[in-house]
Order: structure tokens, then sequence, then C-alpha cells
């Protein structure tokens, strides 16, 4: 017979044995005969209304005929008919005390006790179920019931027998008998069934809401509320792991992996991983080391791709992978890129290509997997900046030169267009869209060093800023989207343009404290911004919410003092390459 759930027989005691009783119905459908003995009464007979909601200790009283003697709650206490012995209503009465003993405060041996807690320890055991059901069918068949007494424990001869008020409680709401139980029971699984995998099956009234609900509920927690929540149980630790509710977190949060319009970089990354590790960069907690190191001084670029990082050295480009942990590099490169006489000053990936720009005034293209590679002369003088987007590749020169070039195979070193910038072109960037691009000159020349040109006719279209003092160099510019891009330079400013608010003048800014010159910079396109500086080798994080400098790591001391040409970083790691060596912020393990 199947045992009915804990939850449902304390329900069924209560509304059975509470205030507003109604008579426990006999097997026929009508009210049996009253008992002379306690709330439990016996096969067929009534149970008593309870006076100010409590409950009445049942008494042991000599039977009075068939079917009126008492059955005694606690443990599992059954009423015997007819007149019992004087010694056996004795040794009843102790065997219920010891059981009313072991059940601990709150319960009561035969003769008396809690109807809610003698339902519970009827339920719970496996006799006591299986009695439950002929007891609610109410015979009243009047056989003597045997008993074995053993020591600690006393069981029923007849299984089948009823063995305390939990069956009657469960009969009640069951109605007759094994079919009610059966029916509760198939209901009861089907409501487990609907529910998600491991939810706990009892608990608090949370735990029971629909899962769309308890999404729309925990929304609205913060980041310390949820890492609470998740310390309750397995099941809530797994609920709220989910990456719906951390994606409004991740949003507000530092280098999380989502832009500034909502679009993941990161979707292999769980979401909350992500949030914890953001909370490193804005404590600035990471663990430092030097991934490379080179005997002479270089002025080297880098990028990454995947799992690959690669950087240049002298007139070489040099790839490396990643090992698993992301903040080592295996030994031995993966490919050297060779074919310039001179350094390379600067070079960008795109296209499964390789496109560099060179002190000897060539520009190379290299294909990442084979041994293609082509070079031709570009500008009269070295070449310092070099990008490239949908198929055009354009650069900035010392002999005051912007050139556009096609990176189709058939027509490498085919000069579309020749600019006239009237200054030295330190950095260059295209847009997004392709419409246009900004030349960042040495503001020796012309009043301001940020001019944006037509892609496809060559003419200049707009220049940003008019307050740039002489010398104010842009040497670092890069487009967050096609109206939105950022500087920064020797007038030691990080500026934030936004060419749909105005183009005389920029909309935010962050000055250097120490008066640094700014190599270059990085953002994530959302809230975090890095900078290297020229002296000691500073790297410093910025939250473009605020207007102060957020952190700083000086990564070279006095005797070695270096710029930081160039970084990088990912949402676990940041990437900084120095004069002498290549250094590594971890901030997934600080």
């Amino acid at each position: 017979m199947v045992s009915p759930p804990p939850g449902a027989a304390v329900a069924a005691a209560r509304l059975c044995f509470g205030q507003g009783l109604r008579p426990l119905m006999g097997s026929q459908g009508h009210p049996g005969p009253p008992g002379n003995s306690g709330p439990g009464e016996g096969e067929g007979g009534e149970a008593r209304k309870l006076q100010g909601g409590r409950v009445a200790r049942g008494k042991r009283r000599k039977g009075k005929g068939k079917g009126k003697a008492g059955a005694g709650q606690g443990g599992r206490g059954s009423g015997a008919e007819g007149k019992p012995g004087l010694q056996k209503a004795k040794e009843a009465a102790g065997l219920g005390a010891e059981e009313g003993a072991r059940a601990g405060p709150g319960e009561e041996g035969e003769g008396g006790g809690s109807v809610e807690e003698g339902a519970r320890r009827i339920v719970r055991r496996d006799e006591g179920s299986a009695g439950a059901g002929k007891e609610a069918r109410g015979r009243g068949d009047g056989k003597k019931e045997e008993w074995r007494v053993r020591p600690g424990r006393r069981e029923d001869a007849r299984p089948g027998r009823a063995q305390g008020r939990g069956g009657q409680a469960w009969g009640c709401i069951a109605g007759a008998g094994a079919a009610g139980v059966a029916m509760a029971a198939a209901a009861e699984e089907e409501a487990a069934a609907r529910e998600p995998a491991g939810r706990p099956a009892a608990g608090p009234a949370l735990l029971r809401l629909p899962e769309e609900l308890l999404l729309l509920i925990c929304s609205y927690l913060d980041m310390r509320a949820l890492g609470r929540l998740a310390q309750v149980c397995g099941w809530l630790r797994r609920f709220t792991s989910c990456d719906l509710l951390w994606r409004r977190i991740a949003r507000a949060s530092l280098n999380s992996g989502f832009t500034r319009l909502g679009t993941d970089l990161m979707a292999s990354v769980p979401v909350k991983e992500r949030v914890r590790v953001s909370q490193n960069w804005r404590l600035g907690r990471c663990r430092e080391g030097i991934l490379l190191k080179w005997r002479c001084s270089q002025m080297p670029w880098m990028q990454l791709e995947g799992d690959a990082l690669y950087i240049s050295q002298a007139n070489f480009i040099l790839a490396y992978q990643f090992r698993p942990d992301g903040a080592s590099l295996n030994r031995r490169p993966l490919g050297v890129f060779a074919g310039h006489d001179e350094d390379v000053c600067h070079f960008v990936l795109a296209n499964s290509h390789i496109i560099s720009a060179g002190g000897d005034g060539k520009i190379g293209v290299h294909k990442i997997h084979s041994t293609f590679t082509v070079k031709y002369s570009a500008h009269e003088q070295e070449v310092n900046c070099v990008d490239c987007r949908g198929g055009i590749i354009v650069s900035g020169s010392r002999d005051r030169t912007a050139k556009v070039w096609p990176l189709a195979s058939g027509r490498l070193g085919q000069c579309l267009h020749t600019i006239q910038t009237e200054d030295r072109v330190w950095s260059i960037a295209i847009s997004p869209v392709l419409s246009s691009f900004v030349t960042g000159t040495a503001c020796c020349g012309h009043f301001s060093p940020l001019r944006i040109w037509d892609l496809n006719s060559g003419q200049l279209m707009t220049h940003l800023g008019s307050d740039f003092p002489p010398g104010a160099g842009v040497l670092d510019v890069m487009y967050e989207s096609p109206s939105t891009l950022l500087s920064c330079g020797y007038d030691t400013y990080v500026r934030y343009w936004d060419l749909r608010a105005s183009v005389r003048k920029c909309v935010m800014e962050w000055e250097e404290p120490h008066d640094s010159t700014l190599y270059c910079l990085q953002t994530d396109g959302n809230h975090l911004l890095a900078t290297g500086s020229s002296y000691y080798g500073v790297v410093r994080l910025w939250d473009r919410r605020q207007r102060a400098c957020l952190h700083a790591f000086p990564l070279t001391s006095t005797p070695l003092s270096s710029p930081v040409y160039c970084l990088r970083f990912t949402t676990k790691h940041l990437y900084a390459a120095l004069s002498y060596d290549l250094h590594a912020l971890d901030f997934q393990k600080p």
C-alpha cells in the first residue's frame, strides 16, 4: 500500500481532529457509534469534539461491548475489543509510555498525546502506513488484536490492522481507503514531475513558486544577495547560477565581456564567473608575471587572436600560443613572420592576414596559416601606423601623408588615394561602417591633430577639437562605434568623442595624474579603460563612470624605466609590452 506523504497526513489530522470536526465515516458511509475512550475511537466510532483548540488526552477504559474499546494515541497503540485483563492494560499503557518517551518533546505515549505528532509517527513508519487503510474502512468486526512485545519495539501481529490516528486521518481525506490513498499519491507524483529537476520536495514557500516567477523575483537582487541565496541549498545554488540572473549585474561591472549595446563577446564563459573576476578588476587584485624577455631595447606592438598572441620584435612578428591558464606562453613560437628590413612599427590582424608597417617605408601582407608574404613600398619614410577593415588598408607615415590600399591579392600595392595631412601621422583608424577614417597627427602643422577623412574620395570631412596646445600629438586612436571614438597622446589626456553631440569638444576626458605621455589605450567597449604611460611602465585602469583613476600598476623600476608601448586585455588577463619584456597581470587567480 502506498504510504501517504508526511505533509498530507498532518493536514488530514488537523482537518479531522481540529476545531469544527466532522465525524469519521465508516465503510458504509454513516457515522459509527461513539466510543468510550479518548479522541481516537475504535473501529466504526466517532471522534469527540475538541474543546478550546486543545487536544484531549485519551484514556484507556474498559470495553463495554463490541467496537467500543478506544484506541490510545502515541506510538502505534491500538484499542482492543472486549474487556482486556488488568495485566494487559498495564502492559499496553507501559509500552505506550515508552513509545511516547522515545518520540521526544511534544509527543506522548499510549493513552494520550498530540494528534498531529501521532499522525506524523504513523506516517513515518511502514507498519503504520500499511494498517492505515483498514482502520479507515471501519469494519467493526470486534476481534481482539494480538500484540507481540519486544524490547524497545512493538509490532502488530496483523499487518492489516489500524495502528494509530494517522491512518484514521489519512482515511478521512482519502474517502474510501486504498483508492483514496492511491489517488493522492498519483496527484503528488504528478506535481513532483512538473517541478525542475533537483528541486527540494519540501521547504519554504519560495521554493514552491513557478520557475518564471522565481526568476522575476531574483532579478531584483544584487550580487551580494544572490551570493547569499546560493548558500541556502544545492538546488538554489544551481538556480542562481543562471546566466539570465547575472546578465544585468555583468553589464554594470568592469570588463565582464558585454559591450555598451549589450553584445556578449564571451558567450562561452558563464556570466557568474565573469562577474566574479570583474570584482578583481574593480578592486585591483591581480598577480603579476613576465611572459617574455629580450636582450636589447625594443618598441614592440602586439595583438591577440583567440588563444594566440602576436608580438613584434625588431623586424619580425612572432606568434605564441597561450597555455590553458592564460598567464603563460609556450616558449616555442607557432610562427615567425619576416619581410621588413627595419623594425616593425605597427601591425594589425584582419581576414586571416597580418598587415605590418615597417620603418623601411614598406607595408607587409602575411597570411597567418601559410608562408605567403608580400611587401611593397608605400611611403618615402617610416610607416608609423596601419589599419585594415573590409578589404581596405590605410597607412600613415612620417612623410605627412596617409594612403588607402586594397587588400585583394591581385591589386596589392595599388594606391587608391593619397592624402596630404600636412603633419606627421602617428595613429590611424577606420570607421566600423567603412565610410571614413581618422588620423592622429603630431599637432605641429595644424591646430587640430584629429581629422576625419572620407574613405571613398579621400576628402576631409571634419576635424575634432579646437583647443589642443601645440605638440599635443595623438599617439593612439580607436573607434568604439561608428559615432564614438577614443584618443590619447602627448597632452596626457584620454578623450572620448561623440560625433552626434559635438565635433568641437569631447564629451568626456580623463587626465593622467603624473602628467605622463599616454602611448596606448584599450577599452572593453563598456566601462573599463586601460592606458599605458611613458614613465616606469605604469598601466592605469579607469572606470569611465568616474573621473579619477581606479588603479595603477607600475611594471618597471627606476633603472629600467620604460613606456608601455602596447597593451591588450581579455576578461581575465592584461598584457603590457615594454622595452625589455612582456608583462601579464592575472585577475582570475590573484
